[in-house]
C-alpha cells in the first residue's frame, strides 16, 4: 500500500468511526498538499560510504559487526560469532527468517517469539542508520519484537541496500513501502545500557547485553 491510499485508508476509518461522509475534505487536501511540499530540515553530510559509516557508528555504540556476500553465509556467521562468544548453539528468530539453512551450519533454531530461558534472539531489520549505526525494526506477525529486546544477545542480519544516511530516510522508506505504522517501531542503537547507579554506564540493564550485526551484500 503506497503512502496515499494509507493515509486515505487512515481517514476513512476516522470518518467511519465518526459516522461521517468518507469524501475527502478541503481541509485534508490542504494538509495533504503542505505535507507533500513541505522542504525537510538541515541534514549532516554523511559521505557516499553508508556500510563504512554505519560500522564506525555502529561499533561507537559497543556493537559488533560482520559482513557476508550472500544470505546463505548468514548461519555460518551466527555460528563463528557464537563460537568465539562462547555463547552456545541454540537460539530463537523471526520466522521470516526460517528459510536459511541454519540445520547444516550446526545451530538450532526456533522459530517463535522468544521466552525467559532464550539467551540468544535473532532477527531481521527493516533498515540501519549510518548517521547513528542504529537499526529500526517493525513488528509484526513473523518479526517479533520481543526477538531483539528479551534474549542476553541480539544478532541482527541487515541487507547493505537497507542503510540508508539518516532518520529522515528511515521514516520516508517506512512511508513508502508501509504506507501506515506497525503496532510498533523499534530503534536499537548497541546493547542496553543505564548510567543511573552513580553514573556508571551498565550495559544490559533493560535488555541485551550484546548487539552483533551482519551485513549482507548481496541484498
Amino acid at each position: 500500500m503506497d503512502t496515499s491510499a494509507a493515509r486515505q485508508a487512515i481517514f476513512n476509518r476516522i470518518r467511519t468511526a465518526q459516522r461521517r461522509s468518507t469524501d475527502t475534505t478541503e481541509v485534508e487536501r490542504v494538509a495533504a498538499d503542505y505535507l507533500a511540499r513541505h522542504p525537510q530540515g538541515p541534514r549532516p553530510t554523511i559521505g557516499t560510504d553508508l556500510l563504512e559509516r554505519f560500522r564506525e557508528q555502529a561499533v561507537r555504540m559497543s556493537d559488533t559487526v560482520d559482513e557476508v556476500a550472500a544470505s546463505a553465509e548468514v548461519p555460518s556467521a551466527v555460528v563463528r560469532f557464537l563460537d568465539a562468544e562462547g555463547l552456545g548453539r541454540r537460539a530463537t528468530a523471526w520466522a521470516a527468517l526460517d528459510a536459511l539453512d541454519w540445520a547444516t551450519a550446526g545451530i538450532e533454531v526456533a522459530f517463535r517469539a522468544p521466552r525467559d530461558e532464550d539467551l540468544i534472539g535473532i532477527t531481521g531489520a527493516f533498515c540501519a542508520v549510518a548517521e547513528t549505526g542504529t537499526l529500526m525494526l517493525l513488528s509484526g506477525p513473523r518479526t517479533w519484537a520481543s526477538a531483539s529486546l528479551l534474549p542476553e544477545t541480539h544478532i541482527a542480519i541487515v541487507p547493505r541496500s537497507r542503510i540508508v544516511a539518516t532518520m529522515e530516510d528511515a521514516f520516508s522508506l517506512l512511508r513508502s513501502e508501509q504506507g501506515e505504522l506497525p503496532r510498533a517501531v523499534n530503534f536499537i542503537s548497541g546493547p542496553s545500557r543505564t548510567g543511573d547507579i552513580e553514573q556508571t554506564i551498565v550495559l544490559g540493564a533493560h535488555g541485551p547485553y550484546r548487539v552483533h550485526v551482519i551485513v549482507v551484500h548481496d541484498q
